[in-house]
Order: structure tokens, then sequence, then C-alpha cells
């Protein structure tokens, strides 16, 4: 077993609380939405807060630089879950812990398995792929009950199409669409992170291997 797998095996088997964060991989340094995503990784690295990303540019980086910057001397990691594609992109400088995946369905798995919240900010095709994919596991109870939050003004024209029409149709009820929380900013975005993290730290390390155990067998089982 080479050593980068063997390290991100560890990851996994560790009780932590983790902040899995999907975003557009072309977001430039600078831009606004860039800076809300470093502030954010930032601050949950300040918490001692571990959190997922693709490992990639754009605002995969942001999250994962500003969590560098952020952790000093606590033990709180960055994780890059990357995926083999014909143009490779480099893995960002923030990342501690990386694994590469060939495909996007396995990637995808070990995302929901490490994840204790979800945050979707902007992005193209596959964001929108990894919060569909989240919110149905959700809905459909294939893993625990945790926190999608969609980040940022885009998603605006989404919800809207949602409620008009996904709903009014009854391709799927009110209360799914409840399973998704609305933030217009990254503090809005670490109100619901902290209390639910506080909520996490309430319980015995026994509850948690009981909740990590059954959500394997219903992933995996």
């Amino acid at each position: 077993m080479d050593k980068k797998r063997a390290q991100y095996l560890n990851e996994l088997r560790k009780d932590e609380f983790r902040v899995t964060i999907f975003g557009s991989a072309r977001v430039k340094k600078g831009n606004r939405l860039y800076e809300d995503i470093y502030s954010l990784g930032k601050t949950l690295a300040q918490r001692g807060i571990d959190i997922v990303t693709g490992g990639g540019p754009g605002l995969m980086a942001a999250a994962s630089n500003g969590h560098k910057e952020g952790r000093k001397n606590n033990h709180a990691h960055a994780i890059g879950l990357e995926i083999e594609l014909p143009n490779a992109q480099k893995t960002n400088e923030g990342v501690d812990v990386m694994r590469k995946f060939q495909r996007f369905s396995n990637r995808l798995d070990n995302f929901m398995l490490l994840s204790n919240i979800i945050v979707v900010t902007p992005g193209g095709v596959g964001t929108l792929l990894e919060l569909f994919y989240s919110w149905q596991l959700v809905q459909k109870n294939k893993i625990a009950t945790i926190p999608i939050i969609i980040l940022g003004e885009d998603y605006k024209g989404l919800i809207k199409w949602l409620k008009e029409y996904q709903i009014k149709r009854k391709y799927f009820d009110r209360k799914d669409l409840d399973l998704l929380y609305y933030c217009k900013n990254a503090k809005e975005v670490m109100k619901i992170i902290e209390n639910h993290y506080s909520k996490y730290k309430k319980q015995s390390k026994r509850d948690f291997k009981q909740k990590f155990t059954s959500r394997l067998k219903r992933y995996f089982g």
C-alpha cells in the first residue's frame, strides 16, 4: 500500500468533524467569491475543523489555502479527493492528505463517507452533480441526514425553479427541498456549521463508531 493511500485510510478511521466544500475550478484568486471561500476555509481551520475538497484549483484552492493559513498549530487537515482527467489538474498547495480516483462515482462515494456537512458553492456541471448526488442520498436515507448548504446568489434561480416547477408538479415534496439550506455568504454558513459542530462534540466515541458503521452498511452493504 502506498504512503498516500495509507495516510488517507488513516484519516477515514478518525473521529473527526469534516466539512466538504464543492465548487468551481475556474474562479480566480482576487474574485470576491474566491475571497469569501478563502475566509470560510480559514475560519474552519481556526475552529480545528477538517475540510474536504476536490483538491484542484479555483474555489477548491480557495478553501484549502485559507484552511492552511488558519490552522497553524492545530491538527486540522485539508483532504483532497482528486479525479484523474485527460488534462490533469494540479493539486493545490493547501491539501495535506490526498487521494486520486479514476471514477467519479467512487470519488463521490468517498466524499459522502467523509462528510458531516456539505457546502456547495457556485460551479459547473461537476459541482451540480455533487449537489444533486448528495441531496438524493440524504433524501433516500442512504447516508446520515447531514446538512447540505448551498451558498451564493447564483443558486437563487435554481431554488425558484425547484419551487415553481418541480414541487408544483409533485415530482418531489416540500420536505425534500427543506433538506437544503440556502446561505448568502460565508458568515451564514458558519452559523449552521457551528450549530452542528456543537452537537457533534457532545456525542461519544461509541456514538460516532455506531453512526460510521451504520453509514458503511447502508452505503456499501
